[in-house]
């Protein structure tokens, strides 16, 4: 019979660049199970547990401490260790008390320690939204779950307020929308992708460009030292209108 399905086993040398690993002090690295992350834009709990936060050695030492339930991915047990989590994502070690959100850097994607009460939100971008049947709206997020926002009159929907590429924050385990993020001009966001990667400030400016889509528009943002970085829509998360919502790292110094 031929082969059925993809493969289930990775090389170190064509994984993802973002993941901090030795290219050839072995062969094989832990492959990610399909999840709510790309394999191009995840990190696997192997990789987080083994390599990032030092609390393993082996990745037997990794299978470990996921099976016995101490590692949670936004407030949620996963006991799988080839589970894929990637931006925005929070993960939490309640055993020593310590939580992380993984947020993009010049490198990729890295943690970056918060508190216990930020641990109980999530920023989600709204990738796309559909009309659905019974009166409902669904918000199609980054990390591949889905809301649905109920309209009491669907020929007049005053609850339809949201918009692709706005930020909703939500609470975690429950996942109940908390606030709305407009993605607009003022409002901060982060960049999550391109040669700008990691960097993050206020929108200064949002082209209005006709003939091409929304999301190759180009966005201006400007950092608290003045810096101005331009990147398209695709690769901006906004993450508050008046201030950020999250704890983000330190600028890195320009060399």
């Amino acid at each position: 019979m031929g082969k059925k399905g993809g493969s289930t086993v990775l090389k170190r040398k064509p994984a993802p660049r973002l993941w901090p690993i030795h290219r050839k002090e072995f062969v094989w690295v832990v492959k990610p199970t399909p999840g709510p992350h790309s394999l191009e834009s995840c990190l696997p709990l192997t990789i987080i547990l083994r390599d990032i936060l030092d609390a393993a050695k082996t990745r037997k030492e990794a299978k470990i401490i996921a099976s016995q339930g101490k590692v949670y991915v936004d407030g949620e047990v996963r006991r799988e260790d080839k589970f894929p989590t990637g931006l925005m994502d929070v993960i939490s070690l309640p055993e020593v008390d310590k939580h992380f959100r993984v947020l993009p850097s010049h490198k990729g994607l890295t943690l970056h320690p918060i508190t216990k009460e930020e641990a109980s939100f999530k920023l989600c971008r709204i990738e796309s939204k559909t009309t659905v049947k019974k009166g409902h709206i669904q918000l199609n997020l980054h990390d591949g779950s889905n809301m649905l926002i109920k309209v009491a009159d669907p020929k007049n929907p005053q609850e339809d307020v949201y918009s692709a590429f706005d930020t909703v924050k939500l609470s975690l385990p429950n996942r109940q929308i908390l606030e709305h993020i407009k993605m607009k001009k003022n409002s901060f966001a982060v960049i999550t992708g391109g040669k700008n990667i990691g960097k993050y400030g206020k929108i200064i400016e949002i082209e209005e460009a006709k003939g091409k889509k929304r999301k190759d528009a180009i966005v201006t943002i400007e950092d608290e030292k003045g810096n101005r970085y331009q990147t398209i829509l695709k690769f901006v998360f906004a993450i508050g209108e008046t201030h950020p919502l999250i704890a983000l790292p330190e600028a890195p110094q320009n060399v």
